[in-house]
């Protein structure tokens, strides 16, 4: 994890008497750690400066304790150098969207392709993927491949090598069809090469896209903040993708292009998976990295696997609607909890009881059976799962490798959460289920009443 030993220095820090001291020698290992973790040295320097000057500087406020009021500040610190505290702009400012994905040779740029493509299509947008990667040899092939699996179009014009011509008419063809979404995929770039940059250049100045998306390897190392300045001067970067986030990678160059360019890290690729692609969240960051947000218990996790659902989301729940976007989000969140029957035994507000002839097992095998049903469905049917007739059934089993009778087995169960849902539609119930509203529905909810 990137920055693990800051956990410990904050403890070392926590232990000692000495304020002063004990604020020197936190800088001096915060310093190390940050190095150890590829960040930049001019930006190692500049954070560790403002700490220390801040720590014996400024005065606490009444009633907080000189520790606390440190913790406040390698807290703040360490925040401003992702980006602070403003969320990433995740929904699209307007119809159609265009996002050009740019990055170096090797740092997963396609794949993330798909991953972005498959998170926006799971938000209820129609998206389109573009091939424009002339250079590399079957990049056309693996994206096409990569949008059959998730029920996604891709343009392609395998065997022309004008790039720009391919983006700007890949674009022209999804924009003429209505789609909301349309992501370009570049052939990836050598920051010397100064012949591909010059036609990333051209392909932005053809298609002026909405969003251009820098995709990073987190093992990139210091020099990501080189790539990343040489990249933005090519083209105005609008955020950034952190890929391989799964590894050993320490990741700290990607936070060293966030500095250089003044973009923000928007997603980050925790894993090979197509699902594998999450909000950044920084805060949450960096309170695991200070060890003052770790997860011991499963109340907490339930917690945390309903910071996915958003206001839009929660919003559906109370109103009692369901559809298969909300179910899918409901079972990936579930199987990253870990043992299914730990998790059914232990969800606050019910005192469920699992049959000891229940086979966990079996119904998580189920639970992977209905995920791949579900990315099987197109967008019509994930937003009304009753159109679904015998003839669609057999189309989305086929497509997931799957039986009738397990795609009609889901839709029982929909139907059978779908009635809940209706008799939960209270606020209190919802929270008991571990569900967060957001403040403004917590406002409606006090309005309405």
């Amino acid at each position: 994890m990137v920055f693990e030993g800051v956990k410990e220095a904050l403890k070392k820090f926590l232990s000692q008497e000495k304020y002063e001291e004990a604020v020197n020698e936190f800088v001096r290992d915060l310093q190390r750690e940050l190095i150890k973790s590829d960040v930049n040295l001019k930006l190692v320097s500049e954070i560790s400066s403002r700490i220390k000057q801040r720590a014996l500087n400024e005065k606490p406020p009444p009633g907080v304790s000189r520790k606390n009021w440190f913790i406040t500040i390698v807290y703040e610190e360490l925040l401003r150098l992702l980006g602070g505290e403003k969320k990433p702009v995740v929904k699209p400012g307007k119809k159609p969207w265009i996002i050009l994905l740019v990055g170096l040779q090797g740092s997963g740029k396609t794949t993330t392709a798909g991953k972005l493509a498959y998170f926006y299509k799971l938000e209820g947008y129609k998206v389109g993927l573009v091939a424009a990667d002339t250079y590399r040899p079957a990049a056309y092939e693996q994206l096409k491949q990569l949008g059959e699996k998730i029920g996604v179009p891709v343009y392609g014009e395998p065997g022309e090598t004008d790039a720009v011509e391919i983006a700007r008419r890949g674009v022209e063809y999804f924009v003429q069809r209505g789609f909301d979404i349309v992501i370009i995929d570049t052939a990836g770039r050598h920051h010397r090469e100064e012949m591909l940059l010059e036609e990333m250049k051209e392909i932005y100045k053809a298609v002026n896209p909405d969003e251009i998306i820098l995709v990073i390897d987190a093992a990139i190392g210091q020099q990501a903040y080189n790539i990343a300045k040489k990249f933005h001067e090519a083209t105005p970067i609008g955020s950034i993708i952190v890929t391989k986030l799964d590894g050993t990678a320490k990741g700290g160059g990607a936070l060293s292009a966030v500095a250089a360019t003044g973009a923000r890290i928007k997603f980050i690729g925790t894993g090979e998976k197509i699902e594998d692609l999450e909000v950044f969240k920084p805060q949450r960051f960096i309170s695991r990295v200070l060890g003052l947000g770790d997860i011991e218990s499963l109340v907490e996790s339930v917690k945390k696997m309903q910071l996915e659902f958003t206001e839009e989301d929660a919003k559906k729940l109370i109103e009692g609607k369901l559809n298969m976007r909300l179910v899918y989000k409901q079972l990936l969140s579930m199987r990253k909890l870990g043992p299914l029957r730990k998790v059914l035994q232990m969800i606050p507000g019910f005192e469920l009881k699992i049959p000891m002839e229940v086979d966990t097992k079996e119904l998580e095998k189920k639970m992977d059976k209905w995920i791949a049903i579900i990315n099987s469905m197109t967008y019509e049917e994930l937003d009304n799962p009753e159109i679904i007739d015998r003839s669609r059934m057999k189309r989305i089993a086929y497509g997931a490798g799957a039986s009738i009778n397990d795609v009609r087995e889901l839709l029982k169960q929909y139907e059978a959460m779908k009635k809940l849902m209706k008799t939960l539609r209270r606020k209190d119930v919802l929270k008991k289920l571990g569900i967060q509203l957001p403040e403004s529905l917590e406002e409606e909810e006090g309005a309405g009443k």
